[in-house]
């Protein structure tokens, strides 16, 4: 049944997509996944979930939505990206394979599988003060880490060695774990504050 509230939409090329709709769903949204560039143009918002980036990456030039998707970004649609979302929406990245691409548009540097791989996957509590108590229970999965930040990026979470791990910089929110597995939705209320902002 669609919400309410705004269309907000989740890439849908790879990843958790069905786990993000149901998020938002879940918070009132009339959230529609997106694999076409006409689909996108009906979200006034949208998410890019976990995956592997380079797929993402691969699947959004072939299904001819790359430059639609930097189009919206840089003309100011929020976007809230969760682990390889957060690499899409990054400037830069320290140890991309030849020829990926991202979206861009966070002023960020990350380093893909950060944490090593699928078994060094771990979960920790994140004390994140712009989303109050409690503290944020987060999943990692073969996640990356933001190295650097540029001026106008907000760092809103990072683990106890320094790894930078949640940022935001105007219409863009990027987590390096996975709220949508955990029950977590603060993240995704404050996507949709943007959007209905």
């Amino acid at each position: 049944m669609a919400g309410s509230g705004p269309r907000v939409g989740v890439l849908a090329l790879q990843g958790d997509v069905r786990e993000h709709l149901a998020v938002l769903r879940g918070l009132g949204a009339d959230a529609v996944p997106v694999r076409r560039p006409a689909e996108l143009d009906d979200v006034a918002g949208l998410v890019i979930p976990g995956g592997e980036s380079t797929v993402v990456d691969k699947l959004s030039r072939a299904f001819g939505l790359r430059e639609p998707l930097v189009s919206r970004i840089t003309g100011g649609m929020p976007v809230y990206g969760t682990c390889a979302g957060l690499i899409m929406l990054s400037d830069r990245v320290t140890d991309a394979i030849a020829g990926q691409q991202t979206l861009g548009g966070l002023d960020v540097t990350v380093r893909r599988n950060a944490f090593g791989n699928q078994n060094d996957s771990f979960e920790t509590d994140l004390d994140i003060p712009e989303l109050g108590d409690p503290a944020v229970h987060a999943v990692f999965i073969r996640a990356p880490a933001v190295t650097e930040t540029g001026p106008d990026v907000v760092i809103l979470a990072a683990l106890d060695d320094g790894r930078i791990v949640a940022v935001e910089q105007g219409n863009l929110l990027g987590t390096a774990f996975h709220p949508e597995v955990t029950g977590e939705d603060r993240f995704h209320r404050r996507f949709l504050q943007r959007v209905a902002g």
